[in-house]
């Protein structure tokens, strides 16, 4: 009886992280709930196109730092890939393609290196928690890992 449940549980966890194909890709909402809203209008000192933390200014070259982005591919490895994939798919945290796309490297680093605060603040990220369901946890990155990790999401992205 043990086993069948212990292999019932294993199951429904397995469904439900199906991989249910949507019209609208879900990692593009912007704005998040109406109570996200609200709170980043009654701040306006805060920018959600850069969200909270350090980074106000980030120079980016149009071409890419190659070894930057195989440093970023390091980082990756050790401390996100095991939430997030390269492509569109959701696995813990959502897929990476297209991310500097749709994200300013400010937002981006700063999501990054000052996760906690974007999470209680901004909107879109917000929106991401409602949709994944689990908190990005802190990942202690220094600025050089989050800039070389942006690098890396570029190259993910198609810049060469």
């Amino acid at each position: 009886m043990k086993r069948a449940l212990f292999l019932a549980t294993i199951w429904a966890m397995i469904a439900s992280c199906g991989n249910d194909k949507q019209e609208e890709n879900p990692y593009v909402m912007q704005g998040g709930s109406p109570e996200a809203q609200a709170a980043a209008n009654e701040n306006p000192a805060y920018d959600p196109e850069r969200g909270e933390g350090k980074f106000t200014n980030v120079e980016v070259s149009p071409k890419l730092d190659a070894a930057m982005a195989d440093k970023g591919q390091k980082v990756y490895e050790v401390k996100c890939n095991s939430c997030h994939k390269l492509t569109d798919e959701k696995l813990v945290g959502p897929g990476w393609k297209g991310v500097t796309t749709r994200r300013k490297p400010e937002w981006i680093m700063n999501f990054v290196t000052n996760t906690d605060k974007m999470l209680d603040k901004d909107p879109a990220a917000q929106a991401q928690l409602e949709i994944c369901l689990v908190r990005m946890p802190n990942q202690n990155l220094s600025d050089d890992d989050a800039r070389s990790l942006y690098e890396f999401m570029r190259k993910n992205d198609g810049i060469k």
